[in-house]
């Protein structure tokens, strides 16, 4: 497989050096840099995502007329916490 270049960035010298303080043992800062830019793409990919979802929905909620209250969510996780601390409390 090829591989290909990230265009090369200009930064402040304190940003520079910032990142060259965070560095781990044997880590360059071009590997720094491709982490950072890896985590940021999956970040974004994922923010994507839920907001896809999220639309998704909304959109099934009005085409049902089916909504819940927040108090009504709130209620259920409350319901379901209470019954996974009490699975966990009878297995020890």
């Amino acid at each position: 497989m090829k591989t290909a270049s990230i265009p090369s960035l200009r930064v402040e010298p304190a940003l520079r050096s910032a990142a060259e303080s965070v560095l781990q043992d044997g880590e360059s800062l071009s590997s720094f840099v491709e982490q950072s830019i890896r985590i940021c793409v999956d970040r974004r990919r994922l923010q994507k995502e839920f907001i896809a979802r999220g639309l998704s929905s909304r959109d099934e909620a009005k085409r049902k007329d089916e909504y819940f209250s927040a108090s009504e969510i709130l209620d259920e996780l409350d319901s379901l916490l209470i019954q996974a601390e009490a699975k966990a409390k009878a297995q020890e």
